[in-house]
């Protein structure tokens, strides 16, 4: 909650800037977010943000309650979860409810990551694709 609580001061700090600033400026915080985590987690968010650029050029990156998010109108559709700031034994990649992937009565709406293959981006970017639709 400190997190958001910052993100939001931050936010309120850029109001004058054009969108086109505001945009850079969130970029560049999520980049350094990135940058401050431990390896395993950064090699994971590094490619995931790469993926997310590609697959869907019109989201735009922010913080969300300190990680890495990825949104459209302010909304966030997706995100990473660092397995070091979770404690937990794998990072994570999740989805909002805005994002299109429903399908049938059950569908994932996280991943877990340990390791991404070309194959795992190959199928992450077509979710990105799918939930941007």
């Amino acid at each position: 909650m400190k997190e958001h609580a910052r993100e939001q001061k931050k936010t309120a700090a850029r109001r004058g800037a054009s969108r086109a600033e505001k945009a850079a400026a969130a970029e560049q915080d999520v980049l350094a977010k990135i940058a401050e985590m431990p390896e395993a987690d950064r090699i994971l968010a590094e490619r995931i943000h790469d993926i997310v650029k590609t697959a869907a050029p019109d989201l735009e990156p922010k913080l969300w309650y300190g990680m890495p998010a990825y949104a459209r109108d302010g909304k966030v559709v997706c995100h990473f979860q660092s397995a070091e700031k979770f404690k937990s034994r794998y990072a994570t990649l999740g989805f909002s409810d805005l994002a299109a992937l429903d399908e049938g009565a059950m569908w994932a709406t996280s991943y877990a990551l340990k390791e991404l293959t070309a194959a795992d981006e190959q199928f992450i970017s077509a979710l990105v694709k799918k939930a941007v639709n």
